[in-house]
């Protein structure tokens, strides 16, 4: 069968003219979320779209349609063997965290307790989105021109690198921000397997510690002195400020709305992985052509991750995931299965209106979704954004260098463990 790598291949050219397809179900409207020259949250005015399922490019539509819904990859090739996309980066990716302690330590010790608290040994996590950015910047490693002296080269190469560590540092910072502040606005009282910080040490302290974590990532962003990497990552923040408010003031149409709850993934969750890996690729000195590669690339992972994050939601243990299984149904908040579940029996959407207050409306959801296609369609979904994630490596420009070569397969590599994960 012919792989996702070789229909990229073939399509490459038109991929590099950036050409769309809105193929919407009545509706010529299109988001501006998907637009190249803007990449806004805001809601848009068709309710029949979907964002990333219905809106796709015309290089790999058909491609798509026919590979099916699995990423292929070939295995008879010793040079497309399966890696280890962490180990890859395992010394840097223990470098940065050691510079992340030391990047938040305050004045006063309760706040630095506090602040560090996710970056402790043990439970910093497995580091994805810091291991993505390590991965693209040597994917876009572009040779250093020849005229340049040897005694340069080197140091061109590390303040290159140090500046591309310094992103996936801001961009970690920003995430574990996040988390501190949506645990408050959840009352959650686990994560990652340990009290939650606002568990632990109360709403205001996580809050403030929050706070600090993100004035750190100003500072460190101001240090690279690029005002369109600026632009992007202050973006970020705005969009995670507006994913959550989405996800608090929503009307009821809203919460069943599949491109609402699309859009709103984009905010809390792709925004900072796509428009990081954007920067990476902006501080390599890369195209603006390669440049929406990388951004498409971070945007399709990003989905597809909180696709099978909200499956696991329903389908995991509270061991595995280290917070309480239904956890987002339990606070109202409905989900892609949800959704999908709710096409197939109408009826659900009176129990969706009623709220999930009474743990009977919780298992009459739960009972519609087991009879309904809910979770196989979000997985095929997460399929589909996983499939251009990867179409979007493959079209970047050839490159014979084995470390880009490796790295690149690497990131392949990440998207069909986003979409197999359990945990």
């Amino acid at each position: 069968m012919l792989s996702v790598r070789g229909l990229a291949r073939l399509s490459r050219s038109a991929y590099t003219r950036g050409r769309w397809v809105y193929s919407s179900l009545g509706s010529g409207n299109s988001s501006p979320l998907l637009e190249q020259s803007t990449h806004s949250c805001s809601p848009v005015q068709s309710s029949q779209e979907v964002l990333g399922c219905r809106v796709i490019y015309s290089w790999v539509s058909n491609g798509i349609s026919s590979v099916g819904q699995q990423l292929q990859f070939h295995s008879s090739s010793a040079a497309e063997e399966q890696l280890d996309p962490f180990s890859l980066v395992a010394d840097e990716l223990s470098l940065l965290a050691n510079r992340l302690r030391s990047m938040v330590v305050a004045e006063v010790p309760k706040l630095a307790s506090a602040a560090e608290y996710f970056f402790k040994m043990g439970v910093e996590g497995k580091r994805f989105r810091p291991t993505v950015l390590l991965l693209m910047a040597t994917a876009l490693n572009t040779p250093i021109p020849r005229s340049t002296p040897d005694a340069a080269i080197g140091t061109l190469s590390m303040e290159l690198r140090s500046r591309q560590q310094c992103i996936a540092e801001i961009t970690e910072m920003i995430h574990v921000a996040s988390l501190l502040h949506d645990d408050v606005l959840d009352d959650a009282d686990t994560r990652r397997g340990i009290g939650s910080l606002n568990f632990v040490m109360g709403n205001k302290l996580a809050v403030l510690a929050g706070d600090f974590l993100l004035s750190r990532a100003c500072v460190a962003l101001a240090s690279l002195k690029n005002t369109e990497v600026v632009s992007l990552l202050a973006k970020v923040v705005e969009h995670l400020v507006t994913g959550e408010t989405m996800q608090m003031t929503t009307t009821s149409d809203q919460r069943c709305s599949m491109e609402y709850y699309m859009q709103k993934t984009y905010c809390k969750t792709a925004s900072l992985i796509s428009n990081s890996c954007k920067a990476i690729a902006l501080l390599a000195g890369q195209t603006a052509e390669v440049s929406i590669l990388a951004y498409e690339y971070g945007k399709n992972l990003g989905l597809a991750f909180q696709l099978i994050d909200d499956v696991l939601d329903f389908t995991g243990t509270s061991t595995s995931l280290g917070k309480g299984s239904l956890s987002d149904i339990r606070h109202g908040i409905i989900t892609a299965p949800i959704l999908f579940a709710m096409e197939e029996y109408p009826e659900l959407r009176a129990v969706v209106d009623q709220g999930f207050d009474k743990s009977e409306n919780v298992n009459r959801a739960l009972e519609y979704l087991a009879k309904s296609r809910g979770i196989q369609r979000t997985r095929e979904l997460a399929a589909k954004h996983a499939n251009l994630a990867s179409a979007a490596i493959d079209s970047l420009p050839e490159n014979d260098d084995e470390d880009v070569q490796r790295s690149r397969r690497a990131l392949v590599e990440l998207t069909q463990r986003v979409i197999t994960r359990t945990k």
